[in-house]
C-alpha cells in the first residue's frame, strides 16, 4: 500500500505532537493545522483547551483514549468518508508514542485514507541527546510493566542487547523500577531525565546505585536512558539446549528463552524449540 500523503488537501488524519513541557516548543505547522482541522481527538479535552487557549484557537474537540478508540476510530472514518480533516493530539508529546492513537490510526489507514504525522516534540530524543550515553544504536522501550515479577521478565529479554535503553516511568514507581535494573542488569551507567523541557529539568547521571541514593526526593514524568551491554558473552561455542537453559536459570520462560536465543543466533523459533526438546 502506497502512501502519498499529499495528493489530496482534504480526507487526512493528521498526528500532531504538541509540547511536553515548555509551550514554545510548538511548531508553526502545528499551530497552523491546529486552526485548519474540522476537529480534534485528544486524550483529556481539558488539557488541550489549555493549549488552545494558549494558541487563540477554537476548535471542537473530541475525547480520544485507549478507552473508548474502538468506537472513535468508526467515527472517525466516516468523517474522513465527508471530506473532513482531522488532527489527532494527546496530552503531551507525539501521538502513539506510548500513548493513545495507534488503533484510530492503523483504522484509517487499512480505511484507505492517509495519515500524516508532523516531526515535533516527544521525550525520549532529548533524553537520549542529553544522557552523554551511546546515541546509536538506541532502542525506545517505553513503560515497562508495573507489576515487578512481569517488569523483570521483560528487562531479562533485554538485558544482553549491546544498545542504549530508553525507558519511561511514573515518580511513584522509579525507585522500584531502579531496584528492578539493578537486579537484572547489573549496575550499570544512566541517566535519569526528568521535567524534559520545563524550569525544573534535571538530568541525573550515574550508574544505578549513585541515582538511587537521591530518587527518593524526586517529582515529575521521567526519563530512564540506561547503559546497552556491551561486554555481551559469545555462547556460539554452547550446544543450542545448554544455551536454552541458560535463560530459563535467569528467570525466563521457556518461550522467552527459545525466542532470545533465537535472535542471538539468527535461527528460527522452531529450530530452537526442536534441538531443546530433542536434547531435554
Amino acid at each position: 500500500m502506497r502512501q502519498k500523503s499529499y495528493a489530496q488537501e482534504k480526507s487526512i488524519l493528521y498526528l500532531i505532537p504538541t509540547p511536553i513541557g515548555n509551550m514554545e516548543d510548538i511548531t508553526l505547522r502545528a499551530i497552523h493545522l491546529l486552526e485548519r482541522v474540522d476537529f480534534l481527538l485528544c486524550e483529556d479535552t481539558r488539557v488541550t483547551r489549555e493549549l488552545l487557549n494558549y494558541l487563540h484557537i477554537k476548535k471542537k474537540l473530541i475525547h480520544c483514549d485507549d478507552h473508548n478508540e474502538e468506537q472513535v476510530k468508526n467515527m472517525v472514518v466516516s468523517e474522513l468518508e465527508n471530506g473532513a480533516v482531522v488532527g489527532l493530539v494527546t496530552d503531551r508529546g507525539t501521538p502513539i508514542i506510548s500513548d493513545p492513537g495507534y488503533r484510530v490510526s492503523r483504522h484509517v489507514i487499512e480505511s484507505g485514507y492517509p495519515v500524516v504525522s508532523l516531526p515535533g516534540a516527544t521525550a525520549f530524543v532529548p533524553a537520549l541527546t542529553m544522557s552523554g550515553l551511546s546515541p546509536s544504536p538506541f532502542l525506545f522501550y517505553g513503560f515497562l510493566n508495573s507489576k515487578k515479577t512481569k517488569r523483570e521478565q521483560e528487562l531479562s529479554l533485554l538485558k544482553n542487547y549491546p544498545c542504549t535503553m530508553i525507558f519511561y516511568e511514573s515518580p511513584h514507581r522509579i525507585e522500584e523500577t531502579l531496584h528492578s535494573f539493578y537486579d537484572v542488569l547489573g549496575n550499570r551507567k544512566i541517566a535519569l531525565c526528568r521535567e524534559i523541557s520545563k524550569k525544573y529539568e534535571e538530568i541525573i547521571r550515574g550508574t544505578i546505585t549513585e541515582v538511587l541514593t537521591v530518587v527518593s526526593e524526586l517529582k515529575g514524568e521521567m526519563v530512564l536512558v540506561v547503559e546497552g551491554n556491551y561486554e555481551q558473552e559469545d555462547f556460539s561455542m554452547l550446544a543450542i539446549s545448554d544455551h536454552v537453559k541458560l535463560y530459563l536459570e535467569d528467570g525466563l520462560t521457556e518461550k522467552e528463552a527459545i525466542k532470545k536465543v533465537a535472535v542471538e543466533r539468527d535461527l528460527p523459533k522452531s529450530v530452537i524449540y526442536r534441538e531443546y526438546h530433542f536434547k531435554k
